[in-house]
């Protein structure tokens, strides 16, 4: 049995800007091989972002950009089983193919995060993040280097599969259905912390998340946003997940991002995101 796993850190906001690339290949659930360099991404560099894992600009002056080692990447995982720990690893690979104008290739991509929500109960709703799981599983790495990284969300599988009993082509189907108990509409309004740096903003979710609402709404609060359940004048932030072609009677966009779209061409200011820009957003706050 064979799969890989990805990790990416970025110079900024945007997740398109990566600076550091990391694949770990696992067979018989050991490490076969390992690969990782620092990438150009061509733009600024945040102090925030620096803080996080210690990349910055002059160290990447020399290094190649992300159109010299896209042959590379896609050489490693193209067709293959590839773990990412949350969906931003996939989302900045995406991103940075469109930026030089490259076609991103195919795999079978994993979340581990789904995978770990859904084979211990306690990370259901939270606690997921690969650092705390890791710790949980007695893993060590150092965190925000891309190869550790990868390989942390590579042995997290390695248990995930003995925890489980099931076969990693097994995730692959387990991991995108819904988790028990949590329903896909709940109710999640609530103010938000008026000394939040998104203090202002009112957002809504449409459509099916990889995360419960709950939990997105919590988080949203806890940055300063105000919760609605419904799309109204006073929306700024409108949040699009997958949408249920049952659940939206045939339409191709739920009732609540049309109206958004309408109120738009009113001139009202309503951004929409996807919800790997939104959780990006909440993690730069």
């Amino acid at each position: 049995m064979k799969f890989l796993a990805v990790d990416v850190e970025t110079a900024n906001s945007d997740c398109g800007s990566i600076c550091q690339v990391g694949i770990a290949a696992f067979e018989n659930n050991s490490i076969s091989d390992t690969w990782k360099t620092l990438v150009n991404p061509q733009e600024d560099f945040s102090s925030f972002n620096v803080s996080i894992h210690g990349i910055n600009q002059d160290q990447v002056l020399a290094a190649p950009t992300f159109e010299d080692i896209f042959h590379i990447v896609e050489d490693r995982l193209k067709d293959q089983v590839v773990l990412h720990h949350t969906a931003f690893d996939k989302r900045a690979l995406s991103r940075a193919a469109q930026k030089y104008d490259l076609e991103l290739f195919h795999a079978k991509w994993l979340d581990t995060a789904k995978v770990v929500r859904r084979t211990w109960e306690k990370y259901s709703v939270r606690g997921y993040s690969l650092k705390n799981v890791a710790r949980d599983l007695g893993i060590s790495f150092n965190h925000h280097d891309a190869l550790e990284d990868a390989i942390a969300a590579g042995k997290i599988m390695v248990h995930a599969l003995k925890e489980s009993g099931l076969h990693i082509n097994d995730w692959l189907e387990r991991a995108d259905k819904p988790l028990k108990g949590y329903g896909h509409e709940g109710k999640v309004k609530r103010p938000g912390n008026l000394h939040g740096p998104l203090s202002g903003h009112k957002v809504v979710f449409t459509g099916s998340l990889s995360l419960s609402r709950e939990e997105v709404a919590r988080e949203a609060a806890a940055r300063g946003c105000d919760v609605a359940d419904s799309v109204t004048k006073a929306t700024t932030l409108l949040v699009v997940g997958v949408q249920d072609l049952k659940r939206t009677r045939g339409a191709r966009k739920s009732s609540k991002l049309r109206k958004a779209e309408a109120l738009i061409d009113k001139g009202h200011s309503i951004a929409v995101l996807c919800e790997e820009d939104f959780l990006s957003l909440l993690r730069q706050c």
